[in-house]
């Protein structure tokens, strides 16, 4: 094994596999797997099979289908007021993960280094790590997952090339505030050199009061900030695996220039497909988060009865626990214990960590399941009111 295979895959197994392989094994509900176990809207469907049977079915232009860079423009300009030109300034990538990817490794050079929020997506540090850069690490402070602010000024160095923030966050569901999204504003002000990443994946999974806005939109930023999302998330239909980036002209080269050499280009005909149901999205996003408001309450008041604590998310598909409430030292055990014993799999969120000691006893639990799948999940927790 080449010694970067080593740094990504440190113990073999990622924590991700070993509990779905647990889950099955146990019969257990599966609310460790980050995905919905239901399927997008059948209008997209059709719009899928359409465009396989008409095509494109050969390659699509490496930055993605023009109508769609087209249409992605359009939905940057109406959500946050921002105008990117599709030529030159969105590329469609195969996910946010390639997205992230692409960015990383068109950006960074050997030594660079990276600012991470804990807890953060797993890829992070792989991709980081990838381009031969170094990963700093900055636990958000418990309860609420807050930054501070003078640790944040105080990692900044000549070597530091980036900051990437996710928003809304995959696991701990934190929505950035327009008065954080400032903060961050003003410290790029006073660090002129310095580029920031954001993954915007979960922007239409949000929950009143919270409201999510793209860095990007702040005062002087547009020209900083690549800007990553997905239609995965949004549609339901994570396997489709489209994503793209927003970014300004020269830094839009830079992530095209690593894109064309990682997948080359997305898949072609649901690009096609996707770009014919644009127009569709506004009153679709609107249904979709009341959706997963319903899920994410109904969930919560499952751990309610459960007696087990929990952080209510502001956005995305997750709740976080925190487990040492019920005298549960290690998150890894617990979620082995309750996936053997209790038939229920959930991920232990220190594996979203480096930080030593960070993210010690905090569980994340998926809630992008059906109602039916939540309510059986929460039943067979109930013994734990007893422990």
């Amino acid at each position: 094994m080449s010694q970067v295979a080593e740094r990504l895959v440190p113990f073999g197994e990622s924590i991700f596999s070993t509990m779905s392989r647990l889950a099955v094994e146990h019969g257990a509900v599966n609310l460790s797997q980050g995905f919905p176990d239901f399927d997008g809207p059948d209008w997209l469907k059709q719009a899928a099979i359409q465009a396989i049977q008409s095509g494109p079915n050969q390659y699509a232009p490496s930055p993605g289908n023009p109508l769609l860079r087209q249409k992605l423009s359009q939905k940057m300009q109406r959500e946050s007021g921002l105008v990117y030109q599709p030529d030159s300034e969105i590329t469609v990538c195969s996910g946010a993960t390639e997205g992230i990817a692409a960015v990383l490794l068109g950006l960074l050079n050997p030594g660079d280094e990276v600012i991470l929020f804990e807890p953060f997506y797993d890829s992070y540090p792989a991709c980081v790590a990838l381009a031969g850069a170094v990963a700093r690490y900055l636990p958000l402070q418990l309860p609420d997952f807050s930054v501070d602010w003078a640790a944040l000024e105080a990692m900044i160095n000549p070597k530091t090339r980036a900051i990437l923030v996710n928003t809304p966050g995959n696991p701990c569901g934190k929505v950035f505030s327009e008065e954080e999204l400032a903060q961050l504003a003003a410290l790029a002000q006073r660090h002129p050199d310095l580029l920031f990443i954001t993954d915007e994946v979960y922007e239409h999974i949000v929950f009143s009061p919270a409201r999510h806005a793209t860095l990007a939109a702040q005062p002087g930023m547009r020209e900083r900030t690549l800007v990553i999302s997905s239609f995965s998330k949004t549609l339901s239909m994570t396997g489709w695996k489209v994503g793209y980036v927003f970014a300004p002209a020269p830094l839009t080269a830079a992530v095209r220039a690593s894109h064309q050499f990682l997948t080359f280009c997305s898949v072609s005909p649901l690009q096609a497909a996707l770009a014919e149901i644009m127009d569709r999205l506004p009153d679709y996003v609107g249904e979709l988060s009341q959706e997963y408001l319903q899920r994410r309450d109904l969930w919560c008041s499952l751990l309610d009865e459960a007696r087990i604590p929990y952080r209510v998310p502001q956005g995305s598909y997750f709740v976080i626990s925190d487990v040492r409430d019920l005298g549960h030292e290690d998150d890894v055990q617990f979620c082995r214990w309750i996936t053997e014993n209790l038939g229920v799999a959930a991920i232990p969120a220190s594996a979203f960590y480096q930080t030593p000691g960070a993210g010690k006893g905090l569980v994340r639990w998926a809630f992008c399941k059906g109602f039916d799948t939540l309510r059986e999940a929460g039943r067979r927790l109930l013994p734990l009111r007893k422990s």
